[in-house]
């Protein structure tokens, strides 16, 4: 298994961060999106697309690129940020998010956006599609990663506990799955919906690596992937214990903020709050 090669310190990461938190409230001015959990999982984001990942922006479909399958489609606003700020396309067709005609949908499709390894929308599915790519990488005697990001609520769904048992079966230890775990999913509280705790035992139990962290501290971020790099014969899970709405005081804890665009004025404060990044809007970050 490879380690990264443009591993970053935390201090430009904490940059990163704002800045991906800052186009995430800008996209929201369609008045649509999902931003609760796009700010919650914008550390991880950071980490990935700045840091962790092997990926060529100018060569997309490079074989050689490590693999991130985004389960969870709905929090996008992170993912879009990232693919534009890293180089995959201009940053200003963010400004497109959910328009008319724009490649830049409220669920990602890769059919003609660069930088997305499939289309998601049906929530369960993530997992099994990165077991695929996974096994495909291990039969090619590949040194390829796959990460894949899911939120808590889709433990919900049975598709997930199949693919658990699967990635454990073949020893898939080449692919990390990262939970977002903030215990908001959209009627409420996860545990309210239908509890799926003690989680980490329930992974232990099906054969896998269990890693919890504060999803914000990118310090606990960066040594959980090192752990994951250095793990053999099991498949790893990171439990990203997260706030939805992250950093905006009057989103935090807010299950209303999974799916609503902030006002213009809710804007302006959340922006106020995040604070300056250091990166000029339009500034493709390398």
């Amino acid at each position: 298994m490879k380690e990264a090669i443009n591993m970053q310190s935390v201090e430009y990461l904490e940059k990163v961060t704002k800045r991906i938190k800052r186009d995430i409230i800008q996209l929201c001015s369609a008045n649509t999106g999902h931003p609760g959990g796009a700010l919650g999982t914008a550390e991880i984001f950071a980490e990935l697309y700045f840091s962790r990942l092997r990926h060529t922006p100018e060569q997309p479909d490079w074989e050689g690129r490590d693999r991130f399958i985004l389960s969870n489609g709905h929090i996008c606003l992170a993912l879009y940020s990232s693919l534009a700020r890293s180089g995959y396309f201009d940053v200003e067709e963010l400004a497109t998010f959910r328009k008319i005609n724009s490649r830049l949908q409220g669920h990602p499709s890769r059919e003609d956006l660069p930088g997305v390894e499939t289309a998601s929308g049906p929530l369960g599915q993530g997992l099994s599609i990165a077991n695929g790519v996974a096994m495909a990488q291990k039969l090619s005697n590949s040194d390829v990663n796959v990460y894949c990001l899911v939120g808590d609520g889709e433990l919900q769904e049975g598709q997930i506990w199949e693919a658990m048992m699967t990635s454990a079966h073949h020893k898939l230890d080449n692919l990390a799955l990262i939970i977002n775990w903030n215990n908001i999913q959209i009627d409420g509280k996860v545990n309210d919906v239908m509890n799926i705790e003690p989680i980490d035992e329930k992974f232990k139990a099906f054969g896998w690596n269990v890693i919890s962290i504060d999803g914000h501290n990118l310090q606990e971020i960066k040594h959980a992937f090192d752990q994951f790099e250095k793990n053999e014969g099991s498949p790893t899970v990171i439990i990203s214990k997260t706030v939805l709405g992250n950093g905006i005081s009057y989103m935090e804890h807010e299950a209303v903020w999974h799916g609503k665009a902030p006002s213009e004025e809710e804007a302006l404060l959340a922006l106020n709050e995040i604070g300056i990044c250091g990166f000029a809007d339009d500034l493709v970050l390398k």
